[in-house]
């Protein structure tokens, strides 16, 4: 890779003649220039972020931190992160946790080594907030930010979200009204089971629940175990609190001859892509993944602009797209996209 001064030397100028050519510090003579930046293209010499960094004490880098990349709801949002990113100048380093907090730990303190100049995180340990706090780095969470930690958090209504499914439910005479949740501990799994108890007047049925972990193979070994009773026992509506269990849960249901959803109602949670493509198609409480991303990034690019405001919530407002695998025939050309609410 050539240098700076291997540009010089091809140029005949001094090395801070080039300097000033490519970063417009001062200004140099036409045939100067001309030379320089034909000796640079010549020696297809590449500035060096680094030096520029230093510089500007800005890397023009956001780094992101998400649990599980093969799981698509993170993905789409990640892609409005991206877009949003992109656009206003900021190129995104991507890290895949893989739900395991060393590794979480381990990209913390490699993001904040390079100096990103903002963070995005689906989640943090307790035992990692101390560090961020200490950093004070410009950072943004998704769903909740850890317990003391004041920043900004983009998030769904996720207890509103589960009330939508039940009532749905409920609205379709379903009596007999399941549950597959994520791993108990988290906190975003429990208000989605709070909302669907809630819209059935504070009662569910725990024989008719299951946990899984939030993947389409945990969630049809759930609905395995739930749909392989009698008729009379198994549920006849099963709310999955996200899209990929669901998707499992409908295997499950096709293997047992369970048919929906004239025998068993499915909603899913998050409404990703695929949600509208498998079959039956999945109705999906929709937070808008492409969105919240876009609505993420925003508001990291406002922290970073302006450090000294307020932490802001901003709260995206869910929808229920009803589909197929709820109400037969059910496939709408368009989903409706969710809203904020601060």
């Amino acid at each position: 890779m050539a240098t700076i001064k291997e540009v010089a030397q091809a140029a005949g100028v001094s090395y801070t003649t080039v300097s000033h050519v490519l970063n417009d510090t001062r200004p140099v003579s036409p045939a100067a220039r001309a030379r320089v930046l034909a000796a640079a293209a010549a020696l297809h010499y590449v500035p060096s972020a680094l030096a520029r960094s230093l510089r500007s004490q800005t890397t023009g880098t956001i780094g992101m931190i998400i649990p599980n990349n093969s799981n698509p709801y993170f993905s789409e949002v990640a892609r409005g992160i991206e877009d949003t990113c992109w656009a206003a100048g900021y190129s995104v380093i991507l890290c895949n946790s893989d739900d395991d907090p060393a590794k979480q730990r381990d990209y913390l303190n490699v993001l904040l080594t390079k100096r990103c100049d903002g963070l995005i995180m689906a989640a943090l340990a307790q035992t990692d907030a101390e560090l961020l706090r200490q950093r004070r780095v410009p950072a943004v969470f998704i769903d909740r930010a850890p317990e003391g930690l004041e920043y900004d958090v983009v998030g769904v209504d996720n207890l509103a979200g589960g009330e939508l499914a039940g009532q749905h439910l409920l609205a379709l005479g379903r009596a007999r009204i399941g549950c597959i949740g994520g791993p108990r501990e988290l906190e975003v799994s429990e208000q989605r089971i709070a909302g669907l108890r809630r819209a059935l007047g504070g009662t569910l049925d725990d024989s008719l629940c299951e946990t899984a972990d939030f993947s389409s193979a945990g969630g049809y070994a759930a609905a395995l175990r739930l749909l392989a009773r009698p008729a009379g026992q198994r549920p006849d509506a099963l709310f999955c609190c996200n899209d990929m269990m669901a998707i499992g849960a409908l295997r499950a249901a096709a293997e047992l001859g369970i048919a929906v959803p004239a025998e068993l109602a499915v909603v899913g949670f998050d409404d990703i892509d695929l949600a509208q493509f498998v079959h039956p198609p999945l109705s999906s409480v929709s937070q808008g993944t492409r969105a919240l991303g876009n609505i993420t990034a925003t508001c990291l690019l406002e922290r970073i602009a302006t450090p000294e405001q307020p932490p802001q919530r901003r709260r995206i407002v869910p929808v229920l797209n009803v589909r197929g695998s709820s109400v037969a025939g059910a496939h709408p050309s368009s989903t409706t996209s969710p809203g904020t609410k601060p």
